[in-house]
């Protein structure tokens, strides 16, 4: 009899043991059990910690409330203004019901996927090729907004969309690589004859103020003389004024005009016996050279108390 009582107590503790581990459950803190009893929702959702279920006729599902991130495949697309693109993204998006996680939707993952590749595609058709390269941040929004309305009834929420690539053909970035290189052509040309512009203001107003003293040409010429004579492996080749050549060639035939009538002068008081003086008209230095048989190039000077 005692054996008997000793049997029935193991029998007991053996399915009480098996009863317990069939029964106890574990949800982690990131996680929710859903339980469905006899195919019929727990009135509650089962929070993180340890937990008790009727093995047989109640079934557990664990959720994950973490946030998830799910790359959206490229998608080939035509935009708006007919430029075929590809573009890839990536959804951030978390269970915020898991009993409708688990009731309302067979796969949410596979829905907010499948839903994210459309939405895509309807953002890619919306758009034109400069918001798809310079105005990702509203389309992002547009892509969150419309992920969002259908997701808050399968219990999830998107937390952001995000826009990765967008390639593009090779003959399209040929070309926008012509156009960026054109643009910066201009920008180039611009800049350079605006320089030009203000540059030839200044030298017109150094040129007003050299005009005015002429000794302030020959200055800035011996200027450029020194500054080209600071390199020694440098050759100088100086320009000569036309207007000093023409100067000096003035001074000399003025020096010759003056020798000349001199001259002339001292021969004709040898020449003549000594006379009474009388009061003369002062003689031109022409008179003086037609007398003493100068040149015909020296005979056109003015009279000697014009020269300078």
């Amino acid at each position: 009899m005692v054996e008997e009582l000793v049997a029935a107590g193991v029998a007991l503790a053996s399915v009480g043991t098996v009863y317990l581990l069939a029964a106890a459950r574990v949800v982690k803190q990131y996680e929710r059990g859903v339980v469905l009893r006899l195919g019929r929702l727990a009135s509650e959702v089962r929070g993180p910690g340890f937990t008790m279920i009727v093995p047989v006729i109640d079934r557990m599902r664990k959720v994950n409330m973490q946030i998830v991130t799910m790359p959206v495949p490229a998608q080939e697309g035509i935009t708006r203004d007919n430029v075929t693109v590809r573009v890839d993204a990536v959804v951030y998006f978390k269970v915020v019901d898991a009993a409708d996680a688990v009731i309302r939707v067979e796969d949410y993952r596979f829905a907010v996927s499948q839903m994210a590749q459309t939405s895509l595609r309807s953002i890619i058709g919306k758009s034109e090729l400069d918001d798809l390269l310079s105005n990702r941040e509203k389309l992002n929004q547009g892509l969150e907004l419309m992920m969002d309305s259908p997701a808050i009834g399968w219990g999830v929420t998107v937390d952001r969309v995000e826009i990765k690539d967008v390639s593009l053909p090779e003959t399209m970035k040929r070309s926008m690589a012509r156009q960026a290189e054109a643009t910066r052509d201009r920008r180039a040309r611009v800049i350079n004859a605006d320089a030009e512009l203000q540059a030839s203001k200044k030298l017109a107003e150094a040129a007003a103020a050299m005009s005015d003293q002429p000794a302030a040409l020959q200055l800035r010429l011996l200027q450029t003389v020194v500054a080209v004579a600071a390199e020694k492996n440098s050759t100088l080749v100086l320009p000569f004024p036309v207007e000093l050549l023409r100067f000096l060639e003035r001074s000399g035939l003025q020096a010759q005009a003056q020798t000349a009538a001199a001259e002339a002068e001292r021969d004709g008081a040898a020449q003549r016996p000594a006379a009474p003086e009388t009061p003369q008209a002062p003689r031109t230095a022409v008179e003086h050279g037609a007398e003493s048989g100068l040149p015909p190039e020296l005979t056109d000077l003015p009279p000697v108390e014009d020269l300078p």
